[in-house]
């Protein structure tokens, strides 16, 4: 995420924008349940009057919102007097447009969003279906557990590392707190 922000930072730079606010999404693979919140606190932002122009890195992060979305989007930004600008795939839309090229772009814009959605959604079942082969080979998917790593797709022991966790948990069984071995031993509590 943070090369997406700095690149959408370059960009305004080279528009001469000196005042910028950040909306970042932050979203795991299990789910977009930040992404709404987010959301609705820049639309609220648009709303207010404050910004001239909104830039995304990626049309598909609005296009994830739902189907519609992209458009809604731009008529919400357009009508309180922002440009939308999708660095991915180099749209603009300005105030200043007309309307018929901001229908135009709009509908290139939702074309486009849905496009991104559907190379998205293909992008999870490729590596859904790599895991699944991984696993059925035998294979160790994901973050091995601590003691332990990854060597040619086989979980195996990693015997400094055992013996440290081993030590720790030793330790906890003594009675120690989780958070004083955690702190000593670089083990997560």
């Amino acid at each position: 995420m943070s090369r997406q922000l700095d690149e959408a930072h370059e960009h305004l730079e080279r528009l001469g924008v000196k005042d910028i606010e950040e909306y970042p999404e932050i979203v795991s693979g299990a789910g977009d349940t930040d992404t709404r919140e987010v959301y609705n606190q820049l639309l609220d932002a648009v709303e207010t009057g404050r910004f001239d122009l909104v830039v995304v890195h990626e049309i598909s992060r609005i296009s994830r919102l739902g189907p519609t979305e992209i458009h809604e989007f731009i008529q919400h930004c357009l009508e309180h007097d922002t440009g939308v600008e999708a660095l991915d795939v180099g749209l603009k839309i300005h105030v200043d447009d007309g309307e018929l090229q901001q229908t135009i772009y709009s509908m290139v814009a939702r074309l486009m969003g849905d496009l991104a959605q559907i190379e998205h959604q293909q992008k999870l079942q490729r590596i859904r279906s790599g895991v699944r082969a991984a696993q059925s080979a035998g294979k160790w998917t994901g973050r091995p557990p601590a003691g332990f790593v990854v060597e040619d797709g086989y979980l195996r022991v990693d015997p400094a590392e055992f013996l440290h966790v081993r030590e720790a948990l030793t330790r906890v069984d003594r009675g120690e707190s989780f958070a004083t071995v955690g702190s000593s031993h670089r083990v997560s509590g």
